[in-house]
């Protein structure tokens, strides 16, 4: 049975290198969450603050259709919503620190290969000495298009990881565009729904396979880290560079560093931390909606 998000409900608060969410346990189904819910939730001044929202279902408790794609496959679904209570198909920062709480709260063995439906499908998760990895799938790399941020423009690589990405390789200093990121502009035809937008600088010189990268992540404005878009970057730097497969690279976000590989088999690895640092009851107002996230302005092809 669906129900009215009670008056006060469990939450966990964990990031993955400082991309926050909140997660709220609903193994058997029974919250059915707004957007404004969501929106008051992720709320840094009047709700618990985060880039986003996971509500941690059983893929039989849930009728999404990605959940039920995945039953025989998986137990838990990720849904996953942006900051402003939209849904999103997956988050790589998000899916790792799921993982940690199933490892941690519910009946999950962490010596064995954890598979996670997601709206782009099963990520399956392996917990190591030094990180989590997620198996994050194959990348689409679709092109070039054009991202601007302020009175700077880009050519940019489409990269698609069931999300949208934007990659622009830039040759100013990461620290010298404004903080937060401004709303980019991007061609809306190319992204009819959004773009998480990369603006990455090398470390190094390119055989070092050393880069860092900014986000503006459609739905939750510039967050300290993005998995899915570190990944989007691997996959743009790395062909840019004709780097062999199985070469490793190293994404230094705000929030940390990321390890990715992309592999023969033409998946991409990325490991990186997961910290749970809260739990506990949250009150939240029937529909309280918090400011709006700034979006990235569409601009007629």
């Amino acid at each position: 049975m669906i129900v009215e998000l009670p008056v006060e409900t469990p939450f966990v608060k964990g990031h993955g290198t400082e991309n926050d969410f909140v997660l709220l346990p609903d193994a058997n189904g029974a919250l059915e969450v707004s957007p404004g819910q969501v929106a008051a939730l992720c709320d840094r001044r009047v709700g618990l603050g985060a880039d986003g929202v996971i509500r941690v279902v059983r893929t039989d408790a849930t009728d999404d259709p990605a959940a039920v794609a995945a039953r025989g496959e998986a137990i838990w679904f990720m849904d996953y919503r942006n900051a402003d209570g939209s849904l999103s198909e997956m988050c790589g920062n998000g899916v790792r620190v799921l993982a940690l709480y199933l490892a941690t709260h519910a009946d999950v063995d962490a010596r064995e290969p954890l598979p996670i439906a997601t709206r782009d499908g099963i990520k399956t998760v392996t917990f190591g000495e030094v990180g989590i990895t997620v198996d994050m799938g194959t990348p689409s790399l679709l092109g070039e298009t054009r991202v601007s941020v302020g009175e700077q423009s880009w050519t940019a690589t489409h990269v698609d990881l069931g999300n949208p990405h934007a990659v622009a390789l830039v040759e100013v200093g990461l620290d010298t565009l404004p903080t937060p990121l401004p709303a980019p502009v991007y061609d809306e035809a190319t992204y009819p729904h959004g773009v998480n937008v990369e603006l990455v600088s090398r470390v190094g010189a390119p055989e070092d396979h050393h880069v860092a990268m900014r986000v503006h992540e459609r739905g939750s404005g510039e967050t300290r880290s993005c998995g899915t878009g570190a990944c989007a970057v691997l996959a743009a730097v790395a062909t840019a560079d004709e780097a062999p497969r199985g070469t490793t690279y190293v994404v230094d976000v705000p929030g940390g560093r990321l390890h990715l590989e992309w592999t023969e088999a033409g998946t991409v690895l990325m490991t990186g931390p997961a910290v749970l640092v809260a739990e506990g009851w949250v009150t939240l107002a029937e529909e309280a909606v918090a400011e709006p996230v700034e979006e990235p302005v569409a601009v007629p092809s």
